[in-house]
């Protein structure tokens, strides 16, 4: 049983596809097929199921995974600790952040972190809250923006970047008023970031304290499209305070009343399960340069 088979078989059971799999790895799709085969073959038992379209794991296969994940990531650990008792840091690290983070200026901390750390593979994907703190608790993810409207789950630490209010803009409906509770929004057409984000929880979780449901006509998961929904009188935006007041001139910008309509964005990380010399770096150095 040799290292590269494992992470072979590994590869394929993520992917569900020999030659997503073989891309992933950068290696030729047919070596990546018999190199698991012959793994099969030294176990006697095999671990992938290839009679449907996608590639599924046999119970077996099931069963091996984890061990599998676990000596890969064994053997990196060791990699990683030799090099960080030599004082080097390398590796890879991940990062993940909500399509509203703009704010944070995410590009030029990692401008900044590549220049402090130039061996550091940095990789960056955008998502909805909801899955990146499941990426960050399965250690998918090293660090992400999140936005938040509860507390983290458990495992995740978090350090504030922006808190601010939620406001309602229009260029049609409420044009009088200036402030409007959650009833007043009730039956108009709402437009909001999608399900699994800070804010869209927040909206749902603000309605269902009244007894009511957000009529949400249109979604998307960059606010500034919301506003740009808004300036065709499509209806009614949720959006940042920060973003509506800059679009003052342009739209209606009205406060809700009542509690807990805050949007957060927030740095998170895990706090339980092993984390490698970039990862550590990389959650310092964000931390440090956020709190100046």
């Amino acid at each position: 049983m040799e290292l590269h088979q494992l992470a072979y078989f590994v590869a394929v059971a993520e992917e569900g596809n020999f030659t997503r799999a073989a891309e992933r790895l950068h290696v030729a799709q047919p070596g990546v097929s018999a190199q698991v085969k012959r793994l099969e073959r030294e176990l006697g038992q095999e671990l992938l199921d290839r009679s449907g379209r996608t590639v599924r794991l046999t119970d077996v296969g099931a069963a091996a995974l984890p061990h599998a994940r676990a000596a890969l990531a064994a053997v990196k650990g060791v990699r990683e600790a030799v090099d960080e008792l030599a004082g080097l840091v390398r590796g890879q690290v991940a990062i993940g952040a909500v399509t509203s983070a703009g704010p944070v200026k995410l590009p030029d901390l990692l401008a900044r972190f590549h220049e402090r750390y130039p061996a550091v593979e940095i990789t960056l994907s955008e998502a909805n809250s909801d899955t990146m703190l499941a990426a960050l608790r399965e250690g998918r993810l090293d660090l992400a923006v999140v936005g938040l409207s509860t507390d983290p789950p458990p495992g995740i630490a978090t350090q504030v970047l922006i808190d601010e209010p939620f406001v309602a803009v229009t260029s049609g409906v409420l044009a009088d008023r200036a402030e409007v509770t959650i009833a007043d929004l009730a039956g108009l057409p709402l437009m909001a970031l999608p399900k699994g984000t800070g804010l869209r929880t927040a909206l749902d979780a603000a309605f269902a304290r009244e007894g009511l449901t957000p009529r949400i006509a249109f979604e998307a998961a960059d606010p500034n499209v919301l506003v740009q929904l808004a300036m065709r009188d499509l209806g009614v935006a949720i959006v940042p305070e920060s973003l509506g007041r800059f679009h003052e001139g342009e739209l209606r910008v009205v406060t809700i009343s009542g509690p807990g309509l805050r949007g957060v964005l927030a740095l998170a990380w895990r706090t339980e399960g092993p984390l490698s010399p970039a990862a550590r770096a990389l959650i310092a150095f964000a931390r440090g340069s956020y709190r100046s």
